[in-house]
């Protein structure tokens, strides 16, 4: 776990939760991607990207996500979810996922969106805002720090 704050900025605990469990006996592939927006709204909340969307209608929107499963989640268990900027450029930035198991010990899946900043009111894709590059590279640059 300390292997994931040390590298991941944003990191969320969440107990699996029985009702996400499948005919299969483990959590139904869909699920995963809202972990990974669990965890991607945690970051846009924390770099201020949310408020930003509120007060000038200008924000992220999903481009492309994909997930690669690497051992099944069952019920119960702990999950940790990490997530990260990486490729930061224009209007577009990519987020890695990683979603961590306690009971397997080890990672169950990894993913990415790509996220294009939208201008609503226009309905086309604009520059990432100067406030919103300086919010991302704070909180990356607490990445190894303990925070």
């Amino acid at each position: 776990m300390n292997d994931l704050t040390g590298k991941y900025p944003v990191v969320l605990t969440q107990d699996v939760i029985w009702r996400d469990l499948d005919a299969f006996e483990h959590v139904n592939n869909a699920v995963y991607f809202r972990y990974f927006e669990d965890a991607r709204i945690a970051y846009f909340e924390r770099t201020g990207i949310l408020a930003y969307k509120q007060e000038t209608n200008r924000g992220p929107i999903l481009a492309s996500t994909k997930c690669d499963f690497r051992a099944p989640l069952t019920y119960p268990d702990r999950i940790h979810i990490a997530t990260t900027v990486e490729g930061l450029q224009g209007k577009r930035f990519m987020m890695k996922y990683l979603v961590f198991s306690e009971r397997v010990g080890g990672l169950a899946a990894e993913g990415e969106g790509l996220i294009v900043y939208y201008d609503y009111a226009a309905g086309r894709s604009c520059e990432v805002p100067e406030s919103i590059v300086l919010a991302i590279n704070e909180i990356e640059a607490t990445v190894g720090q303990g925070h």
